[in-house]
């Protein structure tokens, strides 16, 4: 499963699964991340997953790099058929006020704004990994027919709930940030909320994802829950 194992540095080890981006590698990165999670090996201070790779960081005062890829190689299971983690639907409004790139977008693929959502919609996504911004889900398949490159210039402030769309992937901006992905529509949803100290993510990787569209008038409804 993991083609190589090696150091990186003097306190982490670096787990290579591929160059491939997809939701197979992505699935048994996620199955050893969250293995490793629940060993709770002593030493090891962080697990980083991305969407081919995992980084172990670990304290040279408790444990060492043999040790720790030793464990690692010793591992056995199978991913084939389990599913890891869980369905979320979330809502999504696509009102002119919050899909701020979708004439540009409309341009470019000479399509309506109505096809591309509906395209964007059809889809069941898997969240390969969170970061950037604390809790952004990263979340792929788009459908090749809307996918596209980062804006030229990024913007300065993405508002929170902002659903981009770039390349094969969409993400969901989980603070007002900087960033460059094509903005089609808002969630009302807290995607990461740092005040749940229990589960401060609302995505995790290996989630499976669905969006269905609401009005804007519905929009404002979900904050009065």
């Amino acid at each position: 499963m993991i083609k190589n194992i090696v150091n990186l540095g003097d306190a982490a080890i670096y787990c290579d699964f591929g160059s491939d981006v997809n939701q197979e590698i992505n699935s048994k990165v996620i199955k050893y991340f969250k293995i490793l999670k629940d060993k709770n090996l002593k030493g090891v201070t962080n697990l980083s997953p991305s969407y081919n790779k995992l980084i172990i960081t670990f304290d040279l005062n408790e444990t060492n790099y043999d040790y720790l890829k030793q464990e690692i190689l010793n591992m056995s299971f199978n991913i084939k058929n389990k599913h890891i983690g869980q369905k979320i639907n979330i809502p999504m409004c696509c009102d002119e006020e919050f899909s701020i790139d979708i004439q540009r977008i409309e341009k470019k693929f000479q399509k309506s704004k109505n096809e591309i959502i509906n395209l964007f919609l059809n889809k069941n996504y898997f969240c390969y990994m969170t970061g950037f911004i604390a809790g952004m889900p990263f979340l792929g398949d788009l459908d090749k027919k809307i996918q596209l490159d980062r804006l030229e210039t990024p913007r300065v402030k993405v508002p929170k709930g902002s659903i981009g769309i770039t390349e094969q992937f969409c993400n969901i901006y989980t603070y007002e940030s900087p960033g460059g992905w094509n903005i089609i529509g808002k969630t009302p949803l807290n995607i990461f909320d740092p005040k749940n100290k229990k589960k401060p993510n609302l995505i995790s990787p290996g989630d499976q994802i669905t969006f269905y569209e609401i009005k804007k008038n519905e929009f404002t409804k979900f904050y009065d829950k």
